[in-house]
């Protein structure tokens, strides 16, 4: 358990905590709203661009990429401006990337703007959980993140049937204007009722060289990943792109080796929980990431529906995640961390290769059960891994430690958006199919429930103990209020 006593004495209220929760959560709304609705949009947007709606991936893609090249520098920019000034420049960056977007011309204009976006998102998200869990006590983290993710499932939730509405009603381009008045409030809010935490002592100096390196190192390994052999570029690139990131990878792991503050700080592995939480959730983001891709194709392409109706069972998954949201904090002091992140990392790939069944005959009900049970699972064990991520963190690493976790969450997402575009490629081709039918969008959702099932044996190998100082179990009834300060 770390001691951070000392700490304890500046942090928020219930009170403060709460509302600060609840604003920075503004930023996860606006970002997972824009997922969510971009994710239904697309073969609209395809039509609209003559482009091809696998292509369209690169949509999403060449956003997460973006976050996950900038966001290693977040917690620095954080330390060295103060983390108020940081979040609120990136709101104000997210909200000029969607006005770019919705005034794009082609699918070149639209990459482009969503590169800007995710400049804004890199800075936004990661910053605003470190002003969160920079001004909470240790006790309450698991509090203060179902506060901070509560209101952001709202984005999952009403995205996809706004989205479909939008699309089917109006124009796609409305799908990023609606991100407009939300910038605005979280700019507003984070001016108002913000305090500013910074750890300028810390801050050393930007590891400029570090980020070059590993800002080439990821991108040169999602485009290989992104276009091997899907026809966007001939192979052998594709082949070089995977050597130039392995080389940078190296590089960037010889420099980090004699960096005193390394842009990502690979020493954060040495502990056990949040090393546990970055390698077990990887594999299980790589099946997060893939169902908003593959759903909405699939019942707009495959099944034939319109984006109005897609968008109407989509969204089920949403409203299990929010609905189940409040009882992670019992189910975790109950069971504990290890045994419940085994039974929601089991159960969730259960039902997502539940939607490899799904068929046009299907009654809507009987979708939308699967997709809400499922939903609830990857919400609890989002929480989860969330969570214990930071339980066994020093304050004074919280900063690298939500850059290094953030960065490799952002992989990993779009990692899953990859996999189930080449997985559904290869798919189609191997049965010889012009384009993907139902069979092939089911293979898809195998694969990548595979691959998220991967993460349950890593989450069994967890101490019996991990997390009970944050989760309560073992220590204290559900109900007992928390004990005096030493």
């Amino acid at each position: 358990m770390i001691d951070d006593d000392n700490d304890d004495r500046a942090a928020l209220t219930t009170r403060q905590m709460r509302l600060t929760a609840v604003i920075v959560a503004t930023a996860l709304f606006m970002q997972n709203l824009d997922s969510t609705i971009v994710a239904t949009a697309l073969p609209a947007m395809a039509k609209s661009f003559h482009a091809d709606p696998i292509h369209m991936s690169l949509a999403l893609t060449s956003y997460l990429l973006s976050l996950a090249v900038f966001i290693p520098a977040s917690g620095w920019f954080a330390d060295r401006f103060g983390s108020r000034n940081v979040f609120r420049a990136a709101i104000l960056v997210f909200t000029l990337g969607s006005i770019l977007c919705g005034l794009s011309h082609s699918l070149g204009e639209l990459i482009a703007a969503r590169i800007l976006q995710g400049l804004g998102g890199a800075m936004m998200v990661p910053v605003g959980r470190l002003l969160l869990l920079k001004s909470v006590r240790r006790r309450d983290m698991l509090a203060a993140t179902s506060w901070l993710t509560m209101p952001a499932l709202i984005g999952p939730i009403i995205g996809p049937p706004v989205g479909g509405f939008i699309v089917t009603y109006v124009s796609w381009r409305w799908t990023f204007d609606i991100n407009i008045p939300i910038g605005v409030i979280g700019i507003v809010a984070v001016s108002l009722f913000i305090r500013d935490v910074r750890d300028s002592e810390h801050a050393g100096r930007l590891d400029v060289v570090g980020l070059i390196w590993s800002g080439l190192a990821m991108a040169m390994l999602m485009a290989g990943i992104e276009t091997i052999g899907r026809g966007i570029i001939p192979i052998p690139w594709s082949l070089a792109c995977f050597a130039a990131g392995g080389f940078a990878a190296f590089a960037y792991w010889r420099h980090a080796q004699h960096h005193e503050h390394p842009v990502l700080d690979l020493t954060l592995m040495k502990i056990d929980t949040f090393a546990n939480s970055t390698l077990a959730g990887g594999f299980f983001r790589v099946l997060a990431g893939a169902t908003p891709f593959l759903l909405p194709l699939m019942l707009q392409l495959g099944f034939g529906e319109t984006a109005a109706r897609s968008g109407t069972v989509t969204f089920a998954a949403a409203i299990g995640a929010l609905a189940m949201k409040p009882l992670a904090q019992p189910i975790l002091r109950r069971f504990g961390f290890r045994g419940s992140m085994v039974a929601f990392g089991l159960l969730s790939a259960v039902f997502t290769a539940a939607c490899a069944a799904f068929r046009p005959s299907w009654p809507l009900l009987a979708l939308d059960a699967v997709l809400l049970i499922g939903g609830v699972f990857r919400s609890l064990q989002f929480t989860a891994f969330n969570t214990i991520a930071y339980a066994d963190v020093p304050r004074s690493r919280m900063s690298a430690a939500t850059s290094f976790y953030a960065t490799f969450q952002q992989i990993t997402i779009t990692l899953g958006i990859s996999v189930a575009a080449a997985s559904l490629e290869l798919t189609t081709a191997i049965s010889g199919h012009p384009s993907p039918t139902i069979g092939d969008y089911a293979w898809s959702f195998i694969i990548v429930s595979l691959i998220g099932l991967l993460s349950v044996p890593i989450c069994a190998r967890l101490a019996a103990e991990a997390g009970d100082d944050v989760s309560g179990h073992h220590t204290a009834p559900i109900d007992a209020p928390p004990g005096p300060r030493q």
